[in-house]
C-alpha cells in the first residue's frame, strides 16, 4: 500500500508561482513513475506532468510546457511540481499519483496510475 500526501497549494494572482510537493510512504518510492493531475470543477481529472523513476525523463501536457517543472527526490520519497506563470485556467485541485504498473503512453492517462493523493487546491485569481 502507498500513501501519498500533497502540499503547497493555495491562492495566487495571475502570473504568480506555486510549488507543490508530494511525499510517499508505505512502499518503495522507486522504481515507479510519478505524475501530477488536476481536476477543475465539473471537469475530468487531467494529466499535467509525469516523471520516470530515475527522474531523467519528465513529460508534460502541452499547455504547461515551459511553465511547469516536475522533479523528484527518491532519497526523500518526494515529487514536486514547480508552477510558474500561472493563469486562471490552472485553477483546480492537483493530485499526485504513482504508477506501479503503467508505462509508456499510459502514463499520460489517469488509468496508468494506481495510487492517488487526496489533492491540494490551487486557485489563480486577481
Amino acid at each position: 500500500q502507498v500513501h501519498l500526501v500533497e502540499s503547497g497549494g493555495g491562492s495566487v494572482q495571475p502570473g504568480g508561482s506555486l510549488r507543490l510537493s508530494c511525499v510517499a510512504s508505505g512502499r518503495t518510492f522507486s522504481p515507479y513513475a510519478m505524475g501530477w493531475f488536476h481536476q477543475a470543477p465539473g471537469k475530468d481529472r487531467e494529466f499535467v506532468a509525469g516523471i520516470t523513476w530515475s527522474g531523467g525523463y519528465p513529460f508534460y501536457e502541452d499547455s504547461v510546457k515551459g511553465r511547469f517543472t516536475i522533479s523528484r527526490d527518491n532519497a526523500k520519497n518526494t515529487v514536486s511540481l514547480q508552477m510558474n506563470s500561472l493563469d486562471a485556467e490552472d485553477t483546480a485541485v492537483y493530485y499526485c499519483a504513482l504508477a506501479t504498473l503503467g508505462y509508456g503512453g499510459s502514463l499520460f492517462h489517469r488509468s496508468g496510475y494506481d495510487y492517488w493523493g487526496q489533492g491540494t487546491q490551487v486557485t489563480v485569481s486577481s
